[in-house]
């Protein structure tokens, strides 16, 4: 007789909607000030006292954002959390609270639900965020996350997309690409285990790029990096539909142009050879796929000196005036207009 593989596991209607929230929450720790009453109540309570206060909010739907045959719900989970305080990270602010909201159909059992908490729950250590609220539902279509993140800063210190100049620096951190293609491998593979359940695949050769997909990192470390050195952002974003879409915002926000160079662009010497295994150029890849959640800024020219040599940042680029347009400059100096080609949620091609 065959063993239930499922016989162990708990339904969540054992549960019910309080109960598992209960379950779920029961091991996340306070870890912010300004959080004064989390999960408990009709609402969090917060006292962010004379600093302000910024709120984003990101969607993630099974089968549109992630793929559960590869993405380990432990790290869907962890980010979940990194996608939404990047946006804070983005703002040259420093995230505090998430809200997660989650719909789940009956095919997940209280034990899968445990694993994607254990995510959230990890990230928020890691980050120093609370977890103040959130709430749960049924679905009939997979599994859907909504995760609020909000964060602080003074007002001096926020830096929005408008606010790039004329000559300006064009600044990235980390290097960009890799996610995507990190993504690419884990597609490559699914489909080799889809032909040959007993094939497992071998990823040590794509470690990083890999991890880059399933476990990125807020770079929650630049606000005090660029404030160390005593840099103020002009304009920021963070690079999640890929780096010529977010310039292009830059530019459309703050009425300016860029020239973009190729050859100045972090990119990853396993993002190079795993472009050349798939024939795919990397320059295409690297401006125009995303998820990367590196930040990019721009900086007064008169800061060049300040960041100069500093491995955490990359000077890509220069906005130019708004009539001048969005350019790539090519190793080879030629000028091609820049054009959005990154990630569109609306878009079935993609």
């Amino acid at each position: 007789m065959l063993e239930n593989k499922d016989q162990n596991k708990t339904a969540l209607a054992q549960l019910g909607e309080f109960g598992l929230i209960n379950h779920i929450t029961q091991n996340f720790t306070i870890q912010q000030q300004s959080t004064i009453k989390a999960i408990g109540d009709d609402a969090a309570v917060l006292d962010f006292k004379s600093k302000k206060t910024l709120v984003t909010t990101d969607f993630l739907v099974e089968g549109v954002h992630f793929d559960l045959s590869y993405m380990p719900l432990k790290h869907l989970g962890y980010k979940a959390v990194v996608v939404n305080i990047s946006d804070v990270c983005a703002m040259n602010a420093t995230p505090t609270q998430i809200t997660v909201s989650i719909a789940v159909s009956n095919r997940f059992p209280l034990e899968a639900i445990e694993e994607l908490y254990e995510g959230i729950r990890l990230a928020c250590q890691f980050y120093k965020v609370d977890l103040i609220g959130g709430d749960t539902t049924s679905s009939t279509t997979g599994l859907l996350i909504s995760v609020t993140a909000l964060g602080e800063a003074n007002k001096s210190e926020i830096a929005y997309r408008s606010g790039a100049n004329e000559n300006d620096l064009l600044v990235v951190t980390g290097d960009i690409g890799s996610a995507y293609m990190g993504l690419q491998v884990l597609e490559r593979e699914k489909q080799v285990f889809l032909v040959n359940p007993n094939n497992q695949p071998d990823l040590e050769n794509y470690s990083y790029i890999v991890e880059r997909q399933l476990k990125p990192e807020a770079r929650t470390d630049v606000k005090d990096l660029l404030a160390k050195l005593n840099v103020q952002p002009t304009a920021m974003i963070d690079v999640s539909d890929g780096i010529s879409s977010e310039i292009m915002h830059i530019c459309k926000a703050s009425n300016v142009g860029c020239n973009l160079y190729e050859e100045k662009l972090p990119l990853d010497p396993q993002f190079i050879n795993v472009c050349e295994e798939f024939n795919l150029d990397s320059t295409t890849i690297a401006i125009n796929c995303g998820e990367d959640y590196e930040l990019l800024f721009t900086i007064a020219m008169t800061d060049f000196d300040k960041i100069k040599g500093n491995p955490n940042f990359t000077v890509i680029g220069h906005m130019t005036a708004q009539q001048e347009g969005m350019h790539l400059i090519t190793r080879e100096n030629t000028k091609l207009p820049l054009k959005a080609r990154g990630w569109n949620a609306l878009n079935q091609e993609d």
